[in-house]
């Protein structure tokens, strides 16, 4: 069902990794409620085979660990539209066992999950705290930031560095005019999670979740919305699992 509540009309703001999974679906999301959204991606298109963006979305060409390329994007957007709020998606990963891990891909994991992330918050904060419906970030941080998985040791640590930075930048910034949270998907269809995706791995994935069944990357989206939304201006320094329930879950 559609959001019709048009919440977010007169906003305008960030989502990077914004062509395809997590990132596509909270942009449209929060297009649909009024937003005007500038999605980011390194090819600066909607992924082939995925329905164009809903009205309100700009598809943007930007590399995140470009900084003065990003520098360049993010005065220009915050110069002619202002910018209420970013949402940071963008994020690799790589399946190899931690001994044999190659330290160039763990640093480019770190550098696309982490660093960046940091530089976009410092690039976009002159104009979030101006906004006048409270600045807000929201970054997607992950189950990998709370547990540990076999084979993707540097994104677990990347993702629990996330957390930690979300923390930090919600006191830093409290009176700033910003609230700072993030969001840790379960297990949704990305192509990221095809990366890593086994039999083996989806089954033991399903049976540890109360739910047993993947989600559908709108429910994200919907959360992010609550987050940049006026009811969620107390709300700040938090983690919210989207995740059908598996941290909660025992035995």
């Amino acid at each position: 069902m559609e959001n019709t509540a048009k919440e977010l009309t007169g906003r305008t703001g960030i989502v990077t990794g914004g062509s395809s999974g997590i990132g596509y679906a909270i942009a449209n999301v929060l297009a649909e409620a009024g937003a005007s959204v500038y999605a980011i991606s390194r090819t600066g298109h909607v992924k082939e085979g995925l329905p164009e963006s809903k009205k309100g979305v700009c598809h943007v060409k930007g590399d995140v660990t470009d900084f003065a390329g990003m520098e360049a994007l993010v005065k220009e957007i915050g110069s002619r539209d202002g910018i209420d709020f970013l949402v940071n998606d963008a994020g690799i990963t790589k399946k190899t066992r931690a001994e044999v891990f190659p330290m160039e891909d763990f640093e480019r994991i770190l550098q696309v999950n982490v660093t960046s992330i940091f530089r976009l918050c410092q690039l976009c904060y002159p104009y979030l705290k101006e906004s006048p419906h409270k600045g807000r970030i929201v970054n997607i941080s992950s189950m990998a930031a709370h547990l540990g998985f076999s084979e993707v040791v540097p994104y677990c640590t990347s993702k629990a560095a996330l957390c930690g930075m979300t923390r930090g930048l919600a006191v830093e910034w409290a009176n700033d005019n910003l609230c700072v949270n993030s969001i840790a998907p379960g297990w949704f269809p990305s192509e990221m999670n095809k990366q890593v995706m086994t039999p083996e791995r989806k089954k033991a994935i399903l049976g540890r979740m109360p739910v047993h069944a993947f989600g559908d990357t709108k429910d994200l989206g919907e959360m992010a919305r609550f987050l940049l939304g006026d009811g969620a201006k107390y709300i700040t320094g938090q983690d919210f699992a989207v995740d059908g329930g598996a941290l909660a879950f025992g035995f």
